[in-house]
């Protein structure tokens, strides 16, 4: 009797946690959205400077249809160049909204970011990826592609009228005597509103950059050479107050000047600068014969950094480049000669393992070689 009566109240117990259970609706059910449409107001764009604050694309897309109140849908609005699907795009958010526009100033930035060139025309992809504003759904337009040209703005710092920059100060080999001997402490200019070059520099010393060679009247220079960690970059201006200082050590370093930020970097290089460069190969009248023939063979240094030559040029065939006449020990040279249009121009260091690939064609080229680009150099094969 006992047990029953347990049996009884164990009953009563689960029937009436059963009966403290509320019933749930269904959950709603949401369909699936449809794929947005992406549509652009241009597919070539090449603003000035003057059109920097005007409207100069204007993006707009069909709705997805979503089950929810179009306040609750999010747009990602995806910009990068051409051919690299994406993997390194400019990012934009819109709520509430079928269409948004870009100035030439926001265009332009985002161009330089990708390290554009001023005033030459890019392919950049725009997509829009529509979603659930918690992210789910996420549905990919179509990719419109649009021709953009970036543009000069007017530089933080005027660059010199000359269109030429020379290192001048203790730090330097030439020290505080001006003009200063060239071609070794003059910069490369590298375009209109970057100038570099590789020095050797005294450590715990001083310099300035000059825009006419022989002439103190003007100079580049810093507010406050004081400030921690200047002597590896920071802001610079026209005719201020301090020498820059130099680096702490002594040795090769890279000097970027940046005109349209008003910025400097100083980096040590660990390249090896020739005091002579001289072109040999199959690719030249003198083939591979070492020493080569000279002054026809000789790249003539215009700079701290850059060094040319023109001559003519055996298509088909490949070249190197020596520091000294006669010796094979050390060379100038590619890692990998099979990458497409590198017979054009690309990247080269100190002893690597390839020959430079010449040109397809027979003809007079002019090659340019400068070590302030890239890590260790580029150049460029241009037909005459």
């Amino acid at each position: 009797m006992k047990y029953l009566s347990k049996l009884f109240l164990g009953l009563v117990v689960v029937l009436g946690f059963f009966s403290c259970i509320k019933k749930v609706d269904p959950l709603p059910f949401y369909g699936n959205g449809t794929t947005p449409v992406l549509t652009a107001s241009a597919n070539t764009i090449a603003p000035t400077a003057s059109d920097s604050d005007n409207v100069v694309l204007s993006l707009n897309w069909t709705y997805p249809k979503y089950a929810t109140d179009s306040s609750n849908v999010k747009y990602t609005i995806e910009i990068d160049s051409s051919g690299r699907n994406f993997a390194d795009a400019v990012t934009y958010v819109i709520s509430d909204s079928l269409q948004t526009s870009f100035t030439a100033k926001q265009l332009n930035n985002i161009l330089l970011g990708f390290g554009f060139q001023y005033n030459k025309p890019y392919n950049v992809d725009i997509r829009l990826i529509s979603s659930y504003a918690n992210n789910n759904e996420r549905l990919t337009s179509n990719v419109v592609t649009v021709s953009m040209t970036p543009y000069v703005t007017p530089p933080k710092v005027t660059p010199p009228a000359s269109k030429q920059l020379f290192l001048v100060g203790d730090a330097t080999q030439g020290g505080w005597n001006n003009p200063v001997p060239t071609p070794s402490q003059q910069f490369s200019m590298i375009d209109s509103v970057t100038y570099a070059g590789i020095f050797y520099l005294n450590g715990g010393a001083q310099y300035l950059a000059l825009p006419v060679n022989g002439d103190w009247g003007n100079k580049y220079s810093v507010a406050d050479n004081s400030v921690s960690g200047l002597s590896n970059g920071g802001s610079f201006g026209f005719n201020l107050s301090n020498n820059f200082p130099g680096p702490a050590t002594t040795g090769y370093y890279k000097i970027v000047m940046d005109f349209q930020s008003g910025t400097f970097t100083v980096t040590p290089w660990a390249g090896t600068l020739p005091d002579s460069l001289f072109i040999v190969g199959d690719a030249t009248n003198g083939g591979w014969n070492n020493p080569v023939p000279v002054p026809s063979q000789q790249l003539t240094r215009v700079n701290s950094s850059e060094w040319t030559i023109t001559l003519p040029l055996t298509g088909g065939k490949q070249y190197l480049l020596l520091p000294v006449n006669g010796s094979w020990d050390h060379k100038y040279a590619v890692a990998d000669n099979s990458i497409t249009g590198l017979s054009a121009g690309g990247d080269f260091g100190y002893d690597l393992s390839a020959n430079f690939p010449g040109p397809d064609a027979d003809g007079t080229y002019k090659l340019t070689v400068n070590f302030a680009k890239g890590e260790t150099g580029q150049f460029t094969l241009v037909k005459q």
